[in-house]
């Protein structure tokens, strides 16, 4: 575009030729959301391999049995419309968020700058780089001022690389260091990652231990639901012949088995959790971009903060300027000058405090400049052969010369007590290819305070009391961020004094074992590089430990990106909300003991229910099994079924999942869960069975309904142990569970609905004793388990 018209450089596009250019489709727009699609969310509930059998044998039901046995079909159609209400409203609190907090671009239109959303950038558009962004779609670099792009998204490089003009650029990288201009090239579907940035923020359903190990037990039933079917076909098409019935029969019976195998709502029931947590976060500021990261946060046991933002405010200000060496005024002079940028904070402070006579002047000296790097730590200007370079005093402050020592004890007094200190130094040469000249003067030293979170200290508290290890990682000087982290109360495990150390002092090899322990035995780290963030994150879970990283600037995208669990601060960066999994939309440290407490919820409460469904997977299997072997009719039709299921797992299972339960993430989820759920399902089995058999027909409703109330007995005193500690409410529901399941064979209507008949006195008795006697050997089974498990925690 430059070649043919160079004018447009300057003024960019005007406003026909974007109109054009969206009216051919030449803008950057692709099909990825900031969320699921109402489509998407509706065929994910739907459109399920669990769905279809149900769907298979309400078929079979409608066509060869009583259309009352199909109601489990409409349990199906319920739960479904409950999962989609429930996600389709925090898609809308997400995407809300997410409008607000969309990546955009500053493009040159009509000869103005304009900021509009990185969606509305059109081909040929100008657009301007600063420090922080993220480019938006693929182009050419116009014009350059010392631009250093962050490619580690793509390429997995994570050093940045130095941009001229006439140099590509790819959406999805990040600036690191500079300014520039880049011209677009390719928009939309057309950019080499094919709109990265929005796919990168787009939902995505993260695997979880919860829905691994859920999905670990349906792949077994699955396995099993043939030969099942087959096996109770068989055997019921015997035992129907032998009672004058037919092969109709039978394969309703076949169905029921099939039914009560099925986990039904179990896998739904967690993503319905997920998105109400999620919902529920986003009330409070926190956007989810992926929803199973809240669970992720409740396993978290290492918790690595940046910082600014963090424990401080992120807001600077200058508390002096001293000059060492030279005329005040020049000095101030060259300070305004070295800040006149103003892309990072530190810039900005200076900027501020300096007078205007200083800043009127500022620009007019420089003839070269090399911006800020985090990598680095320093930025530099100069005329000719001159150079001035402002940065962190242990990079630019030669400390082998004897001048200097009363310079650095001044520095060290300073970080002692918290405050933050940039050097500004002069030499006679030039700055070449990012080295500092061998020979360089002090000119002034700058002292910059910060302000701690008033929530700093609570949170961290918070944090120490739950087990969680809070380690505090920043590129500022580590004296003063020890000096901070102090300040805010942060210790080592122990509750002794965190444990400091100069990340310049690490092993260089970033994968040995004595980096590792090194990682490992300290609290507070400082002078830390990009990279060393990254290998950090690694090195904490090279020690199996389930580790969250928190950061603001594109220097922590990659650490977020590798840690389990990424919070990105919603004033950071945009590359930095790209990868992360949570953003802290108001920016408050505070929030994050309440993402902890929903994460927590949500795995107990899962573990909870959990036992519930795969207890009732259990009997329906043992129930197929023993009836085939011993000649007997299967105990339940599918309407039976549906009834035992809504009352003793659907309903009480809906509410508890949605209990308040603060206790702590446990490894095991899935062996705890089956350990209680088995034993449970065999004696629940036995109930039924014990009832049937006792209890003789005609009609065969009777011991039919024998067997049903004995289960669903034992199956309420489950529902008591999983409730547990029981209050008020919990009373509540276990009452109302119980009075249905009695007023179910009481009600005429009910009763004759479910093929139930109203059990006589010495059924009555023979129905509460089979269902105490379950209750008791439950309770045992219970205790004995928690007693294991305690054995367990100690030999731990």
């Amino acid at each position: 575009m430059s070649a043919e018209n160079p004018s447009v450089d300057e003024h960019g596009l005007n406003g026909a030729d974007v109109a054009e250019r969206v009216a051919r489709g030449a803008v950057n727009r692709v099909k990825d959301r900031t969320s699921r699609s109402v489509t998407s969310i509706i065929r994910e509930n739907v459109l399920t391999l669990f769905n279809a059998i149900i769907v298979a044998a309400s078929v079979i039901v409608l066509l060869f049995g009583d259309l009352r046995d199909g109601i489990f079909g409409g349990v199906m159609i319920i739960n479904a419309v409950i999962g989609i209400v429930s996600e389709l409203r925090a898609k809308r609190t997400l995407d809300s968020l997410a409008i607000v907090d969309a990546p955009q671009a500053t493009v040159l239109r009509d000869g103005t700058l304009t900021v509009v959303p990185a969606r509305d950038v059109v081909l040929d558009d100008v657009i301007e780089l600063t420090l922080g962004d993220q480019v938006s779609v693929d182009g050419t670099v116009l014009s350059s001022v010392g631009l250093e792009i962050d490619e580690s998204l793509l390429t997995g490089e994570s050093r940045p690389v130095k941009k001229k003009q006439g140099d590509q650029l790819l959406a999805g990288t990040s600036v690191v260091a500079g300014s520039g201009r880049m011209v677009a090239t390719a928009v939309g579907e057309r950019v080499y990652a094919q709109g990265l940035s929005e796919q990168a923020r787009a939902f995505t359903r993260t695997v979880s231990e919860i829905q691994m190990s859920i999905n670990r037990v349906l792949q077994v039933v699955s396995v099993m639901l043939l030969p099942i079917v087959v096996l109770t076909f068989y055997s019921q098409n015997r035992v129907a012949g032998g009672h004058g019935g037919d092969w109709r029969e039978a394969l309703v019976l076949s169905v029921a088995s099939v039914i009560g195998m099925i986990p039904q709502g179990l896998v739904l029931l967690t993503s319905m959790n997920f998105a109400i947590g999620s919902a529920t976060l986003a009330r409070r500021g926190v956007l989810v971009q992926e929803l199973p990261a809240v669970e992720v946060l409740a396993r978290v046991d290492c918790l690595c903060l940046d910082k600014t933002g963090t424990l401080t405010t992120g807001g600077i200000r200058v508390r002096s300027v001293e000059t060492v060496s030279g005329d005040e005024t020049t000095v101030l002079r060259a300070l305004a000058s070295a800040a006149s940028d103003r892309t990072n904070a530190t810039a900005e402070a200076i900027w501020g405090h300096l007078g205007d006579r200083e800043r009127a002047e500022a620009a007019q000296r420089i003839e070269w400049s090399v911006p800020f790097s985090s990598a680095r730590k320093w930025s530099a200007w100069g005329a000719g052969s001159e150079s001035w370079i402002l940065g962190a005093p242990e990079f630019v402050i030669d400390e082998t010369l004897v001048e200097n020592a009363d310079v650095l004890a001044k520095v060290g007094l300073a970080a002692a007590d918290g405050s933050r200190v940039v050097a500004l130094v002069h030499a006679d040469e030039a700055v070449v290819d990012d080295e500092l000249p061998a020979k360089r003067a002090v000119a002034a030293l700058v002292v910059l305070e910060e302000d701690l979170r008033p929530d700093a200290a609570d949170t961290l508290d918070y944090f120490r009391s739950q087990g969680v290890h809070v380690r505090v990682i920043s590129g500022d000087n580590p004296t003063t961020v020890g000096a901070l982290a102090a300040q805010a109360g942060l210790t080592a495990p122990d509750g002794s004094p965190a444990r400091l150390m100069d990340a310049r002092d690490l092993p260089e090899d970033l994968t040995s074992q004595a980096f590792v322990d090194a990682i490992e035995n300290h609290d507070v780290f400082g002078r830390v590089t990009p990279e060393q963030k990254r290998a950090m994150v690694g090195a904490l879970q090279a020690r199996d430990h389930c580790v969250a990283m928190t950061g603001d600037g594109v220097n922590d995208a990659l650490a977020l990106k590798d840690a389990d669990l990424g919070i990105a601060m919603g004033n950071g960066t945009q590359a930095t909300k790209a990868v992360a999994q949570i953003v802290l939309v108001d920016s408050k440290f505070s929030v994050l003991p309440g993402v902890l407490l929903e994460g927590r919820r949500i795995i107990a409460n899962m573990e909870r229910v959990s036992s519930l469904f795969l207890a009732k997977t259990t009997y329906a299997a043992v129930l197929v099994i023993v009836t085939a072997l011993v000649g007997w009719r299967y105990p339940f039709l599918p309407r039976q079924f549906s009834y035992i299921d809504s009352l003793t797992i659907g309903i009480p299972a809906f509410f508890l999942a949605l209990w308040p339960n603060p206790r702590r993430y446990v490894p095991g989820f899935l062996k705890r869960t089956l350990s209680l759920a088995m034993p449970t399902g065999i004696i629940l089995s036995a109930a039924a069975l014990t009832a049937f058999g006792i209890v003789d027909g005609p009609p065969q409703a009777r011991e039919s309904t024998a067997a049903i109330l004995s289960l669903m007995l034992g199956a309420i005193w489950l529902l008591v142990i999983t409730a547990r500690p029981l209050s008020t409410w919990k009373w509540v529901l276990l009452v109302c569970v119980t009075s249905a399941t009695v007023g179910g064979v009481l009600i005429p209507p009910v009763r004759r609905f479910f093929s139930m008949v109203a059990p006589s006195g010495y059924e009555w008795l023979v129905i509460l004793g089979v269902g105490a006697c379950a209750a008791i050997l439950i309770e045992v089974a219970q205790r004995i388990f928690y007693a294991s498990q305690f054995v367990r925690s100690l030999e731990g």
